[in-house]
């Protein structure tokens, strides 16, 4: 069956309520441990089925936002959102205050009750109301950003397709492009403050209604961390200050150096080389074909895989008029099929992107038949350690794609994934700041944003685009306006993911073997128990920062960069 052929009916929410409470019910009156587990399996049965059709309608509506039937449907998932909310939290209370639960926590691990206590933490009903306020208000930021017209040489544009614009050698092409993009969000700029400014007061006094000091603790409750705190966050941002910094600088330098420039102006960012960025030889039919080779040559798992993505079309890639901009991963339970949703657009991303999401999908895939809906994927740290790994240990496969400009690919690709962290902790830390000073205004919270990023990238130029350098560059990054504190996790994976690179240089076999174990175990453990599982140093322990800086600068050294 092809994903055109799913079906989707709008649930029957009271039939779906009313069998939720009496599984419920069930459940608190199970007498024996056989009794308790067929009640929670039946009780992910019927989530099941309810989160397929959710995300069933919101791959159909991020594929067009135009199109009005998937928008009221996923508008109507949003209001009943509060109501969904409550019945996981009858579920959760009744789940740990089980007479046997010492028993069913041997039985199903003791990650699930951690899962419940968190989440319980995070709803009441009188926060009903700001939750559809909050989906309201992203959804608007959304179409925004789907809806982009980006005009360059007469033509129009959406934000994903200006990147070859973005990416190419001709300078004053590149600066047209981005200053044409940044015109544009300049003219929304009023409409992006005022939905960021009812977000944070939205979120905030949710917070404080369910008895946080600020949001800064429930959005990390609701990203059900239960094994770091922001405290532990902090002592990372000032590894990465202390040891990438200062190498992500040197970087800049030589890319400017490469590029015949004193210095990079802002618009030159995207360009690795004066000769031009690898690009893939090829469209998204031909990329496939090529994916198809490399993951059937990786291993029998992720031959299987593939070959299930595509013999079902689980593949949204073309960049289209309409269409939300970025890429994701999800998981249609139903079918026990993961959907990549990309804009492919000519660049390296292409590649990069592909593989990525393809990691939180071949783990999907690999965890697609646990029965308890919460261990299908961990926490979001730990699946961008399952999506950051694939880009790399698929780099012997980048010939397939890149042909003659394959080890400008992996120079490029390398030195991207290491000048990202700078930038992540940017967000990270700007985020902190501004829930932990809610009554900032549009202008204020832009001034925190540029004193950031100065911080952690001194060296961004943007001479000539008053706008970015007014502080507003975060307007662009939809994990802010989306999901709060969703960036760190980036970071945190990529020290793992690196790991695993510098691993698979000295035995492949090894590390493919260490990498499919994270992906079988799903979401069984939290962040810090599936670093072990994975074999891995806790990016939390500045010693590993400090290798993993240390041994990708060398590497870099040992490289003629010019001849590229």
């Amino acid at each position: 069956m092809q994903f055109s052929e799913f079906k989707y009916t709008r649930p029957d929410f009271e039939k779906f309520s009313n069998e939720y409470q009496k599984l419920i019910s069930d459940l608190k009156n199970s007498n024996d441990k056989k009794s308790t587990i067929e009640s929670v399996y039946a009780i992910n049965e019927l989530k099941n089925h309810f989160d397929s059709m959710k995300t069933i309608a919101n791959i159909r509506y991020t594929s067009n936002t135009r199109d009005k039937f998937y928008e009221d449907e996923r508008n109507h998932f949003d209001n009943i959102r509060p109501k969904v909310e409550a019945l996981n939290k009858k579920y959760y209370e009744t789940l740990i205050s089980l007479k046997n639960k010492t028993e069913i926590e041997n039985e199903l691990g003791s990650h699930l009750f951690r899962i419940a206590e968190t989440v319980i933490s995070t709803y009441s009903d009188e926060i009903a109301d700001d939750l559809r306020e909050e989906s309201k208000l992203v959804n608007e930021y959304v179409k925004i950003m789907a809806n982009a017209d980006i005009k360059i040489d007469g033509k129009s544009y959406n934000i994903s397709e200006i990147a070859k614009f973005i990416n190419s050698p001709d300078r004053k092409v590149r600066e047209n492009a981005i200053k044409s993009k940044w015109n544009f969000f300049e003219s929304k700029s009023k409409e992006l403050d005022g939905i960021y400014d009812g977000l944070v007061k939205i979120r905030t006094a949710m917070a404080r209604k369910l008895g946080f000091k600020n949001y800064l603790e429930l959005g990390y409750a609701r990203m059900k961390r239960t094994d770091y705190n922001s405290e532990d966050v902090k002592k990372f941002r000032e590894a990465v200050l202390k040891y990438l910094v200062p190498l992500s600088n040197k970087l800049k330098q030589k890319q400017a150096k490469r590029l015949g420039l004193e210095s990079l102006k802002y618009y030159d960012n995207g360009v690795d080389f004066i000769s031009g960025n690898a690009v893939p030889k090829g469209d998204p039919e031909w990329i496939m074909e090529k994916a198809g080779t490399m993951y059937r040559e990786l291993s029998n798992e992720t031959g299987e895989f593939i070959d299930f993505m595509r013999n079902k079309n689980l593949l949204e890639l073309y960049a289209k008029p309409g269409k939300s901009p970025g890429g994701y991963c999800t998981f249609i339970p139903d079918y026990k099929a993961p959907f990549i949703f990309s804009n492919m657009n000519g660049t390296s991303d292409d590649i990069r992107v592909l593989t990525h999401e393809a990691g939180h999908a071949f783990q999907a895939f690999c965890s697609r038949d646990f029965k308890i809906s919460e261990y299908r994927n961990p926490t979001l740290e730990a699946c961008e350690i399952h999506s950051m790994s694939m880009e790399f240990l698929t780099w012997d496969w980048m010939n397939l794609f890149f042909e003659e400009d394959t080890e400008k690919f992996k120079y490029s690709h390398l030195e991207r994934a290491l000048n990202f962290i700078p930038y992540g902790v940017t967000v990270d830390e700007f985020q902190h700041i501004i829930y932990e000073n809610p009554e900032l205004t549009p202008e204020e919270r832009k001034k925190v944003w540029r004193e950031t990023e100065k911080k952690y990238t001194p060296y961004r130029d943007y001479e000539g685009i008053n706008y970015l350098e007014s502080g507003a560059l975060w307007q662009k990054q939809t994990h802010i306006y989306k999901l709060p504190f969703y960036y760190i996790d980036y970071c945190l994976a990529q020290i793992c993911a690196l790991q695993y690179w510098k691993k698979s240089l000295e035995n492949k076999n090894e590390t493919w073997e260490d990498y499919y174990n994270l992906c079988k175990v799903g979401g069984k453990n939290n962040f810090s128990e599936l670093i072990k599982i994975a074999k891995l140093d806790s990016p939390f322990d500045e010693r590993s920062v400090k290798n993993v800086v240390e041994f990708c600068d060398k590497y870099l050294e040992s490289i003629d960069d010019s001849a590229f």
